[in-house]
């Protein structure tokens, strides 16, 4: 078949959350005719907090500012907060939705059944069931997964768990939605992630009785704002994706935890536990509250659990508590059950891995993408975004396709990690998916945002500068990004940043004169 055809354009998109909004509005661009299927009812993915599907509690709000949680053809309202509510996310996601005329390719309340390979002609076969209807099927062209990461609880094994008897019962964090339910109860939080800390001070400050939060390993902790500025506009910079091309891994990992400890502390200056010497051994998550709730006494810290009998849960340093609710915040499983048992087989798929080359492509199914089928370490819609123009343009030959052989070399180096912590870094990935769409800014085109450009947010804005589907307001776009809350103000670099570009620009000379190559996400 020859997907370059006018009559070959049709796209399936599993999925109306952002990932799939957002390639909707390039495939559009391009030529192609999306049909999004999005099982709840209404789109959002887990935005729509009210839907059946999502893990969104009333109270939340974004994990990353709002410079750093939009498209960018579209900015947030003034007036936004900071850190977005849930349901200004949504109000977003619809504004962007009617800014490209993307309602009318969504089948809400229509869940995808099964994709499989057609039989012999280069399509895919998408089964599908409306709301109160029967199962039907068609043949597209082209399939994109965009069904999110983040929806299939992992429980891990604890011994006796199923014997829990306390009144608040055992509860996985996505299925959190609200602390009014523990007001006046003793309620374990097992994990660390961005979301068990949230749960946790959640707790801690609306009532409950006695918040225990318990770990498996004590990670750093970065407050979400320092002085008035996000940590995450400092911390995620183009700087630090080339540095961590270039520097020795462990230097690269001791600048980061420098950062971290002197813009938020260390956790046992809290009280808390003290955390291993790296942050490639400890891990890294981002907190507001948490630490300074430690240090009040109003939440507990305890080694992860050991066992449960009945409302009695035991810690692995061999205390114990009677508790009334456990709360696991144990991350997810990779969860595509529509996937047919071929496709599975050819691209590996079990519930941590998916054989893919940049996350994306898969070198034997020509015309199937995923996007955001990753787990990342930093704000998830630049990356997003970026992978969703990255499937647009290969798809339109906008960009060149990958070849077979890259794509499997692609594929060898993600299995290489198997077995492996699956948590991606923002900075390597963002650097790498610019890079494949031709729209990585040049600093030095740019004078005045020469600064920023280095040293300030990557957020979407700044890959519009260049390359294909250039803003032409982009620079503007993006200077109020670099500037937002008082991060950087004045185009002048700091002398610890001209140290810096100095050390990058002779570990870049050294690395061109021994021939090296940069590093692939």
């Amino acid at each position: 078949m020859n997907r370059e055809s006018e009559s070959s354009k049709r796209v399936a998109i599993v999925g109306a959350g952002p990932g799939g909004l957002a390639s909707a509005r390039y495939l559009l661009a391009h030529g192609f005719e999306p049909v999004l299927f999005e099982q709840s009812d209404d789109i959002g993915g887990q935005w729509n907090a009210k839907g059946a599907h999502s893990g969104v509690w009333p109270n939340m709000r974004a994990n990353s500012t709002r410079v750093m949680t939009y498209l960018s053809d579209l900015p947030h309202e003034a007036g936004t907060l900071m850190y977005p509510r849930n349901q200004q996310m949504l109000a977003y996601l619809h504004r962007y939705a009617e800014k490209f005329g993307l309602m009318r390719h969504v089948r809400l309340r229509t869940p995808v059944e099964r994709i499989d390979l057609g039989k012999g002609n280069g399509r895919y076969l998408v089964s599908y069931k409306p709301e109160g209807g029967a199962s039907r099927q068609e043949s597209f062209d082209y399939v994109l997964v965009a069904s999110g990461r983040f929806n299939k609880p992992s429980i891990p094994p604890i011994p006796g768990l199923e014997s829990f008897s306390g009144p608040g019962g055992v509860t996985h964090s996505f299925h959190y939605k609200s602390p009014e339910k523990y007001r006046g109860m003793r309620v374990v939080v097992g994990g660390c992630s961005i979301s068990s800390l949230e749960i946790t001070s959640d707790l801690a400050m609306l009532g409950a009785q006695r918040v225990i939060s318990s770990l498996r390993r004590q990670r750093y902790i970065m407050q979400k704002v320092t002085a008035g500025v996000p940590n995450e506009h400092r911390s995620f910079t183009r700087w630090g994706a080339l540095a961590s091309d270039v520097f020795p891994p462990e230097q690269v990992d001791a600048w980061a935890r420098e950062y971290i400890v002197r813009s938020s502390g260390s956790p046992e200056q809290y009280g808390a536990f003290k955390p291993a010497k790296t942050l490639h051994e400890a891990g890294a998550t981002l907190n507001q509250y948490y630490l300074p709730l430690i240090a009040e006494g109003k939440i507990a810290q305890k080694q992860w659990i050991k066992e449960v009998s009945g409302q009695r849960v035991t810690f692995m340093d061999g205390t114990s508590e009677e508790v009334d609710a456990i709360i696991l915040s144990t991350g997810f499983d990779l969860n595509l059950p529509f996937l047919s048992e071929d496709l599975r087989r050819i691209m590996g798929v079990d519930t941590r891995h998916i054989d893919l080359h940049h996350f994306t492509f898969h070198p034997a199914l020509e015309g199937l993408a995923f996007v955001g089928q990753f787990m990342v370490e930093g704000p998830f819609w630049t990356l997003l975004e970026l992978q969703s123009r990255w499937v647009a343009y290969t798809w339109a030959n906008v960009v060149n396709k990958p070849s077979v052989e890259e794509m499997k070399a692609g594929v060898a180096r993600y299995q290489a990690t198997r077995g492996q912590p699956q948590d991606q870094d923002f900075q390597t990935m963002v650097l790498s998916f610019s890079r494949l769409l031709g729209v990585e800014p040049d600093p030095e085109k740019y004078p005045n945002l020469r600064r920023a450009l280095m040293f300030g947010p990557l957020s979407a804005s700044c890959f519009r500068l260049n390359g294909p589907d250039a803003l032409p307001n982009a620079t503007e776009m993006y200077s109020a990004d670099a500037t937002a809350f008082g991060n950087l103000t004045s185009p002048e670099m700091t002398d610890e940043e001209r140290t810096k570009l100095e050390m990058l620009k002779s570990a870049l000379e050294a690395k061109a004169k021994t021939g090296g190559k940069a590093k692939s996400a």
